[in-house]
Parts: structure tokens; C-alpha cells; sequence
């Protein structure tokens, strides 16, 4: 009894299947990852906007949060002002419009204050310069 024909030449092929499966060849060219862009940092007016939005549609909304104060909230008291005058803004519209446009009115208030005043953050009462923060008070 001897081999079946072909059966050697497909034990050589599988054979070498394997061997250039385990050493990571490919039939396919070398895939290049894809370049992506590198992200732009916010301006401190962006980043004034979507956290002053933030915090006066939780409170437009009634949220669970809103209710903490502006240290918590983490709004410098520029910040705190803008928020202030939009929740103000808001629920004025929300009265006559509702409440979907009292939220419009207040983003729009936040936008057009937080770029004003590029990103409001120089008025914390709290701010020290990182300098100090190591050092004891005398």
C-alpha cells in the first residue's frame, strides 16, 4: 500500500501555509496605519461656553446638580456672572417661548459673554498662581 497520489503535494502545501501563517506573511502589502490629524485645543472662550452652558441648562431644567455653587460647579466668578444673567435670560423666554427656547436664548447669551470676555477666567477670588501653592501662608 503506498501513498495516495497527490496526498504529498497537498502535505507540502499545507505545510507550507503554515509556516508562513505563523511567520506573518501576507499576500497583501504592508498596511500603513491611518494619519489623523492632531486635535486643536478649545480656546478659553470655548471652554468657558460649554461649561457655563452646561451648568445653566442644568439649572434651566431643574437638574440634580444645579443646585451646587459656583466653586462646585467649577466656574470662575466671571463665569458665574455670565451663568447668572443667562438663567435670567432664559427663564424670561422660557415664560413667553418655552422651554426649548429659553435654552437657545441662554447658549446664545453664554457664547456671545464667554467670547466678550475670552473665556471670563481671570476673576477668581480663589485663584493663586501655581507658584504659591507649595509655600505655607505666613
Amino acid at each position: 500500500m503506498g501513498t495516495p497520489p497527490g496526498t504529498t503535494l497537498r502535505y507540502g502545501a499545507a505545510a507550507l501555509l503554515w509556516a508562513l501563517a505563523l511567520s506573518g506573511c501576507t499576500a497583501s502589502a504592508p498596511r500603513t496605519p491611518p494619519t489623523t490629524p492632531s486635535p486643536t485645543p478649545d480656546s478659553p472662550a470655548q471652554i468657558c461656553t460649554s461649561l457655563v452652558s452646561y451648568w445653566v441648562g442644568e439649572t434651566l431644567k431643574g437638574g440634580k446638580w444645579a443646585g451646587l455653587d459656583w466653586e462646585q460647579k467649577g466656574l470662575s466668578n466671571e463665569q458665574y456672572a455670565i451663568h447668572e444673567d443667562a438663567v435670567a435670560a432664559g427663564r424670561a423666554e422660557e415664560r413667553t417661548a418655552g422651554p426649548d427656547k429659553a435654552l437657545e436664548v441662554a447658549d446664545r447669551v453664554v457664547a456671545q459673554r464667554c467670547a466678550a470676555q475670552n473665556g471670563a477666567t481671570w476673576s477668581s477670588e480663589n485663584w493663586r498662581p501655581p507658584s504659591e501653592a507649595g509655600h505655607s501662608p505666613r
